[in-house]
């Protein structure tokens, strides 16, 4: 009697154990924020020429490549205070990492590269690469650079257009890689485990517009990964590159849209797309009326002029708030989302 009421026991427990195998809310790690930034911005008087802001064939700084004007001014990246004012106005929303833009080995942002981390570590903020596809990149290059990363604390990779080299590919140079976790541009989780990846993320907020992110969680949790779905403001890149896509910021609906959205779909890390890729307007920094020229934050969530030119870093701390405070506390939504024309 007593061996057959241990052995009921047991597989009382062993049910459990399986009936309650997904973490529940109130286990869960608290989720971790990140977001997209770049260091390639130049201006002639900090680095003998304008970097990016000509882009499009635009010429600053009369006219730039991008449909909005940066609060701050056309800024050098390279700057240390430039770059420590930025990282103290990221830290300040309560997200944790920087990702940084990297164009491989030689690079002006590698150049940057020591002095971004010194500012974001100063800031509180931990470090992370959005390795891109540089002329020649491979993954076993991409494998042996992140080595050499460890002595700048840079524990996370994101590895944008990680589908342009084959599964097997990535999973022969990342199987030696240790105490980096690699996030593959994907939001197949079957894809990325093929590639030896620990992670996917989406980056693109004009093509996911988030009605994929429970699904893709979901199946990322199935397979042992961690899912990090990107959320971004709008997309705009007409004056940069012609692309005539426009994905609407609707006064701020639309960022709301995607967090809302991520939040729904109990992520591991939210990443934010992005804090200044300015030519595609997918930026959060704070940006400004000019001569009428160029769009503004001015309506977004009711606000307009000097309150509004922060607007969408104020509502990052909000939605930051928001993530950590749903694992107690159910989200309520509001606010629908609409398509128009209207570019602010």
């Amino acid at each position: 009697m007593r061996r057959a009421a241990f052995i009921a026991a047991m597989a009382a427990l062993a049910w459990a154990g399986i009936a309650g195998g997904a973490p529940t809310p109130t286990d869960r790690p608290t989720p971790q924020v990140a977001i997209f930034y770049y260091a390639w911005y130049g201006t002639p008087t900090s680095d003998g020429a304008w970097e990016h802001w000509a882009q499009g064939g635009n010429a600053p700084p009369q006219a730039i490549g991008s449909n909005f004007y940066p609060a701050r001014g056309l800024y050098s990246s390279g700057r240390p205070a430039v770059v420590r004012a930025q990282m103290r106005e990221i830290a300040g929303t309560g997200v944790d990492t920087v990702i940084v833009s990297w164009w491989g080995p030689g690079s002006v942002e590698d150049g940057r590269l020591p002095f971004v981390v010194a500012a974001a570590q100063s800031a509180g903020l931990h470090v992370a690469l959005h390795v891109e596809p540089w002329v020649g990149r491979t993954p076993q290059g991409v494998a042996d650079a992140l080595r050499g990363f460890a002595a700048l604390g840079i524990r996370d990779a994101y590895v944008y257009d990680s589908a342009a080299s084959p599964d097997e590919d990535w999973r022969s140079a990342l199987q030696g890689l240790n105490g980096v976790r690699v996030f593959a541009n994907t939001p197949l989780a079957g894809k990325a485990l093929k590639g030896g990846f620990q992670g996917i993320y989406t980056y693109d907020v004009l093509v996911y517009d988030g009605s994929s992110f429970g699904r893709m969680c979901e199946n990322a949790r199935q397979v042992g990964l961690l899912c990090a779905p990107s959320v971004g403001p709008g997309f705009d890149a007409r004056r940069a590159t012609g692309d005539p896509r426009v994905r609407d910021r609707n006064d701020g609906r639309w960022y709301d849209h995607m967090w809302q959205a991520a939040v729904r779909a109990s992520p591991d890390l939210v990443t934010i797309t992005s804090y200044n890729e300015w030519h595609e307007g997918t930026q959060i920094e704070p940006a400004r009326a000019s001569n009428g020229l160029y769009a503004c934050y001015d309506g977004a969530w009711g606000l307009d002029g000097g309150r509004a030119q922060r607007a969408y870093i104020d509502r990052t701390t909000y939605w930051v708030g928001k993530l950590r405070g749903a694992l107690e506390t159910p989200l309520r939504t509001g606010s629908k989302t609409s398509k128009s024309s209207k570019s602010q």
